[in-house]
């Protein structure tokens, strides 16, 4: 079954979809349902690489980066929206700057794409593979070094924890 369909469950569910999204269970809507949910896994297939689930070492460290990450969001809203209505004389300093990245399981940089994505006033932009550097979008910057600390201390130290992933050097001595 596999072999043929690579992800029933998610067949399934695209076909659920379909139907629910046209309010129809007539045989046309049933056929185009079944063929898109056949047809979609089957070119999606090269994009699913099979790496395992996530093995938390800390759970309880995870709760803890995400209420710390929520306080971060909400105060970043109140910053941004206070820039975004009462700007300042000067102007905004968008920058591009670029953060070194020692995390390089597929799911912490998931999650801290998610953190950042999340917070108004940062954009994650690309990782460049060659360095494994994280290129990101600030709002408003006044210090980048303050940016890089930031990153690495509040996130990407306890995304590195929970995952249990060991550092590896590139170069080493």
């Amino acid at each position: 079954m596999k072999r043929g369909l690579p992800s029933p469950l998610l067949s399934g569910v695209l076909l659920a979809l379909w139907l629910l999204l046209n309010q129809s269970l007539s045989p046309a809507h049933l056929l185009l349902g079944a063929v898109l949910a056949i047809v979609a896994p089957l070119l999606a297939r090269p994009l699913m690489q099979p790496i395992g689930y996530p093995r938390l070492a800390k759970p309880v460290m995870l709760i803890r980066l995400l209420g710390m990450a929520l306080v971060e969001i909400v105060h970043s809203a109140i910053t941004v929206s206070r820039l975004i209505l009462f700007p300042k004389p000067d102007g905004m300093n968008s920058q591009f700057i670029k953060i070194p990245l020692d995390l390089r399981n597929p799911y912490g940089l998931a999650l801290l794409s998610c953190l950042i994505n999340s917070t108004p006033g940062t954009v994650w932009v690309e990782i460049l593979p060659d360095r494994h550097e994280l290129v990101l979008h600030v709002f408003d910057l006044h210090d980048e070094q303050w940016w890089v600390a930031t990153i690495k201390t509040r996130y990407e130290k306890p995304i590195i924890d929970i995952f249990h992933e060991e550092i590896h050097e590139e170069n080493p001595p």
